[in-house]
C-alpha cells in the first residue's frame, strides 16, 4: 500500500516560493513571509491512482514540488530546532486549475478539485533523506522534462516554513507542508501545456521513489 495522508491531516502549501516560477508569473519581488494556502486530503491521490481531469475547465496545471510531514507536535517552533520535528519527505503534485484559481484573489478554488493532486508514493524518513538542500526536483508529462530545478533555490527554506506555521497553529503529526514549485508550468509554456485525459505526470525528487499518475477525464 503506497502511503497516503491521514483524512484529519492538513495540507499546509507554500506558493510562488522559488523566483523562478514568482518571474514567470510575473509577481514582482517576493515579501518577507512565505504565501501559504491549504488543499483538503480529497483534493488528493494515492500514487498510481488517476488524477481527474475536471470537466468545468480546459486549464489544468501540473506543479511537482517537495512535501514534509511533521512527525512531532510543535507550537513556536524555532529555525533551529523545525527538522527535528520532520518524520519525512515525499513528492508532491499541486495540480492546479488556473482560470478557478483566479476568479478572486484567492487560490482555494483552482487548488481544491476533487482528486487534482497527488502524494506518494512512499514516505522517506527524514534520517534517509538526509539535508534536502542537497536534493533536485524534476517534473515529467509524457516522459518530457518541464521543470528541473536544485532544491536548494526555493526562497523560504523549510525551517522558515515550519517556523511561520507553527506560529499561528500548533503543527501536529501527519500534517503536510508542500514547499513550492519551481518555474516551467505548463501555463507560462508556449505553446502552453495543459494536462488532459491519457497524460502521465511524473515528480520525481532525488533519492525517493518517483511519484506516477495518469490523468483522466471528469465522469
Amino acid at each position: 500500500m503506497t502511503w497516503f495522508p491521514e483524512r484529519h491531516a492538513r495540507i499546509f502549501c507554500a506558493a510562488v516560493n522559488y523566483a523562478a516560477h514568482r518571474d514567470e508569473m510575473g509577481r514582482g519581488e517576493s515579501g518577507p513571509h512565505p504565501m501559504l494556502f491549504l488543499r483538503t486530503p480529497q483534493s488528493l491521490v494515492r500514487a498510481g491512482e488517476p488524477l481527474v481531469k475536471p470537466a468545468n475547465s480546459e486549464s489544468f496545471d501540473y506543479e511537482g514540488e517537495l512535501a514534509l510531514v511533521i512527525g512531532t507536535a510543535g507550537r513556536h517552533i524555532p529555525r533551529e530546532r523545525a527538522l527535528q520535528h520532520v518524520a519525512g519527505w515525499t513528492p508532491f503534485l499541486d495540480g492546479s486549475l488556473r482560470d478557478w484559481q483566479r476568479h478572486t484573489a484567492q487560490f482555494t478554488p483552482g487548488k481544491n478539485f476533487d482528486r487534482s493532486g497527488s502524494i506518494g508514493p512512499e514516505l522517506l524518513p527524514a534520517a534517509a533523506f538526509g539535508d534536502y538542500r542537497r536534493h533536485s526536483l524534476s517534473t515529467r508529462v509524457n516522459g518530457e522534462t518541464v521543470q528541473h530545478t536544485a532544491i536548494e533555490l526555493m526562497l523560504h527554506d523549510v525551517e522558515t516554513l515550519i517556523a511561520y506555521i507553527s506560529a499561528f497553529t500548533e503543527l501536529n503529526p501527519g500534517d503536510v507542508i508542500a514547499t513550492g514549485t519551481c518555474g516551467g508550468v505548463g501555463e507560462k509554456r508556449v505553446p502552453q501545456l495543459w494536462l488532459k485525459p491519457g497524460d502521465v505526470v511524473e515528480v520525481e525528487i532525488s533519492g525517493m521513489a518517483v511519484l506516477r499518475n495518469p490523468v483522466a477525464a471528469e465522469r
